[in-house]
C-alpha cells in the first residue's frame, strides 16, 4: 500500500469511528455529514471524495466493524469454513478458547464500539451477516451433527443468543472479568462444566 492510499484508509477509519461515535448519541436519521466531519477531523470535500450519502458511510463502517472484529482471530481459525465436510466432529464446537478468545479479546478492547454496534445492529445488517453465517457456516455444521432441518435456526438462536446475553451482562459490568473468566463461563453454561 502506498502513501496515498494509508491515508486514505485513515481518513475513512476516522469516519467511520466518528458515524459510530454518534450514534451512541442519536438515531442515524438525525446525523449530519457536518457532524460526521466534525467529529473525524475532516472537512466536507473530504467526506464527498469518498462518499455520497451517510448511508453509503454506514455500510463501509459495518464492514470496518466486521473486518476489525476478524482482524482479532488467526488465519487458521478464519478458513474454518474450508472443508467442513472433512474436519473431525471435535474441531466444529466453535466454544474453544481458539474461536472463544478472540471474540471476547475484541470486545473487551473495543467496549464502546461494540455497545453502539449492538445498539444499532439492524442498521449495520448484521442480521444478514447472521444469515449469510448461518447458511455458510452453522447449517453444514449442524447437518454433521444430524440435527433435524425443521429445528436448526431455533437451536443457533439458542445458543448464539445465550452467549450474547453472557457477553451483554459482562459488557454492563464493564469487562470487569478477564475475557478467560467468561469463556469458562460460556463452557459452564454450554457443556455443565469446564471444557478446558
Amino acid at each position: 500500500m502506498n502513501k496515498s492510499e494509508s491515508k486514505y484508509f485513515k481518513t475513512a477509519a476516522k469516519m467511520d469511528l466518528a458515524l459510530i461515535s454518534l450514534l451512541k448519541k442519536k438515531p442515524l436519521e438525525y446525523i449530519t455529514v457536518s457532524e460526521i466531519c466534525k467529529t473525524a477531523g475532516v472537512n466536507r470535500s473530504t467526506f464527498y471524495l469518498h462518499y455520497e450519502t451517510v448511508g453509503e458511510l454506514l455500510n463501509e463502517s459495518a464492514r470496518y466493524l466486521l473486518d476489525n472484529f476478524l482482524g482479532y482471530f488467526p488465519t487458521d481459525v478464519k478458513t474454518v469454513v474450508k472443508g467442513l465436510q472433512d474436519r473431525e466432529l471435535g474441531d466444529l464446537v466453535f466454544t474453544d478458547e481458539k474461536y472463544v478468545m478472540p471474540y471476547l479479546t475484541y470486545i473487551r478492547e473495543n467496549r464502546e464500539v461494540f455497545r453502539t454496534a449492538v445498539l444499532h445492529n439492524q442498521i449495520f445488517g448484521f442480521e444478514d451477516v447472521y444469515n449469510r453465517m448461518f447458511e455458510s457456516i452453522f447449517n453444514p455444521i449442524l447437518d454433521r451433527f444430524d440435527y433435524p432441518q425443521d429445528c436448526r435456526q431455533y437451536v443457533m438462536k439458542y445458543y448464539l443468543n445465550g452467549i450474547h446475553a453472557i457477553v451483554l451482562e459482562w459488557l454492563r459490568n464493564d469487562c470487569d472479568r478477564s475475557a478467560k473468566e467468561i469463556s469458562e463461563i460460556i463452557c459452564l453454561c454450554i457443556y455443565g462444566h469446564g471444557r478446558n
